[in-house]
């Protein structure tokens, strides 16, 4: 085999690392500029990435039979996050009840068939996407500094990944949970909370001009919080028989398959910060 016809080399982990630092280095850089430019084009772009997630999450859930209803997700995505950026933490709720409803309507013109099945995976994929996805429009509509709360937020969930993945490849030697994620070690998880922490204080006091501690703190619950997130994913692609979500993101699977870590870990990031930012007199 010539060089020009060898495959890309893989890290230890099994990524290949120039491409999924690449993919990484982009869609950060798209994440920043909306958030630079304008809110609103921020909460435009966790849509579109919310959508393609929806699509890839379907056609998975698809080779086991399972149809999840497409139309009212995709409509109550754009729905949810919306209402989140324009009214807040009420309207993303009352959005939640009107698409589980829409699922449930829509699914019952199709016939019996399947209906609990497919009803039961159309509510679970309302909330583990948009609605898990509408905390970071509740942070980015924050007054005065919702762009630094989802700065902090991305930041210490990339941190997560680079402490785990680092620490892991060095040093991983006993693994967490290895009928869910076998390359995931104890001492990745030891990486991922010291960047978290790490980075966490640095954001709290850069970015949000606060107490560095409490950037700590932070990223100590993130940490948690995303390896959650990512043991999640990878439970649902066991059970579902494939090894990525999608292939779009060369090095790392499906917009999905990088959402996993994001989506458990918004909800923590908003209420902390909420508290910590936020205190209620």
């Amino acid at each position: 085999m010539t060089a020009a016809t060898e495959e890309p080399k893989k890290s230890r982990a099994g990524r290949n690392l120039p491409a999924a630092i690449g993919v990484g280095v982009g869609m950060g850089s798209i994440a920043t500029a909306s958030l630079i430019f304008e809110p609103a084009i921020f909460v435009g772009v966790v849509a579109v990435a919310i959508l393609i997630a929806l699509w890839e999450f379907g056609n998975a859930l698809a080779t086991t039979g399972v149809k999840i209803p497409v139309v009212p997700l995709g409509i109550g995505t754009v729905a949810m996050l919306a209402a989140a950026y324009e009214a807040g933490t009420e309207s993303l709720m009352v959005g939640l009840l009107l698409t589980v409803l829409g699922v449930i309507g829509w699914r019952i013109a199709e016939g019996p068939d399947g209906f609990v099945r497919d009803v039961t995976a159309g509510v679970f994929t309302s909330v583990y996407l948009p609605f898990l996805a509408g905390f970071a429009i509740l942070m980015v509509a924050a007054p005065n500094d919702g762009a630094e709360r989802v700065a902090t937020f991305i930041l210490v969930v990339v941190c997560n990944d680079v402490g785990g993945y680092a620490a892991g490849v060095l040093f991983g030697k006993h693994p967490m949970a290895p009928r869910i994620s076998p390359k995931k070690s104890w001492e990745g998880m030891a990486g991922s909370l010291i960047g978290c922490a790490a980075g966490g204080a640095i954001c709290m006091a850069t970015l949000m001009d606060d107490a560095a501690w409490k950037g700590a703190l932070l990223g100590l619950a993130l940490a948690v919080a995303a390896t959650v997130g990512d043991l999640g994913e990878s439970v649902l692609k066991r059970d579902i028989g494939v090894k990525d979500m999608g292939t779009l993101l060369p090095g790392h699977g499906g917009i999905m398959d990088r959402l996993d870590s994001l989506l458990i870990a918004a909800p923590i990031c908003w209420l902390l910060l909420s508290f910590f930012v936020d205190p209620t007199p």
